[in-house]
């Protein structure tokens, strides 16, 4: 497709600022009704879902003792937890959202990478939130080993829940890493051969960066998130060779096929 008809077709898609401005609208309430109805799903499960969020701490102190810390922070956590899993179960239907607003602009050969590049955020956010969860266990024996035995843990369980939390966003965040890298390889911002001459100084990077941002401070935490980032680092450059060498076989063969025609 020429240039000429793909800004022909940009240019069909275009609308006008009120048109946007409904547009909009129309997928935040589409993405809201999702929310609440996921979090209407969510009250009914959570006390399955308090003891699995719970369960690391209880493996890491068998005494541990949860205080609520205020008359109403058992309603506020119910609420909580209902609100995150409502976000968690609505999530396909705001990735669609985001997605179907974000369409109209985009040239046909862009639009190909959007589901893809969706499904790949998501799924890596999800499995971030997962690695944060299994390392939740080290990260608390470690906190609690750390202050030495005469020290006898108390967890309030609003400042609990928020480092739980805090942690998937933050690992789920951080696994969006390789689709940032694989997104810059397709626009041709860098290439493997860059990716993998700044190694040493990327490996530098991910560990300053995930001792960082990991909300518990601690470096198993901080491993846990450094280590993945570092191998998905590598998987980016291999997927960049890759991809190199599929373009430069495809723009062979047209310039083979248009030669002999």
């Amino acid at each position: 497709m020429s240039d000429t008809t793909e800004t022909k077709v940009a240019d069909e898609g275009r609308m006008t600022l009120w048109e946007h401005i409904a547009e909009l609208r129309s997928r935040l309430i589409k993405s809201i009704v999702a929310i609440v109805a996921g979090a209407v799903i969510g009250w009914f499960l959570y006390p399955w879902v308090f003891e699995v969020l719970t369960n690391p701490l209880h493996h890491a102190e068998k005494t541990a003792i949860i205080i609520a810390g205020s008359p109403i922070a058992p309603l506020l956590t119910r609420i909580k937890i209902a609100g995150y899993v409502g976000i968690i179960i609505a999530m396909p239907v705001l990735v669609w959202q985001l997605w179907r607003f974000v369409t109209p602009g985009l040239y046909p050969h862009e639009k190909r990478y959007a589901v893809p590049f969706t499904a790949g955020a998501v799924t890596f956010f999800l499995l971030g939130a997962l690695v944060a969860y299994v390392s939740l266990l080290p990260t608390l024996e470690f906190l609690n080993a750390v202050g030495g035995s005469n020290i006898k843990p108390v967890y309030n369980i609003g400042d609990y829940l928020k480092l739980v939390v805090l942690m998937m966003i933050v690992f789920g965040a951080g696994f969006e890493f390789p689709i940032l890298l694989v997104a810059l390889e397709i626009a041709g911002v860098v290439t493997p051969r860059q990716l993998s001459q700044a190694r040493r100084w990327a490996i530098v990077a991910i560990v300053t960066v995930s001792a960082v941002i990991t909300p518990s401070s601690d470096p198993v935490s901080m491993l846990a998130l450094a280590v993945p980032l570092y191998l998905f680092y590598e998987l980016a450059i291999v997927f960049g060779w890759l991809y190199n060498r599929r373009k430069r076989k495809r723009a062979a063969k047209a310039l083979a096929n248009g030669s002999g025609s």
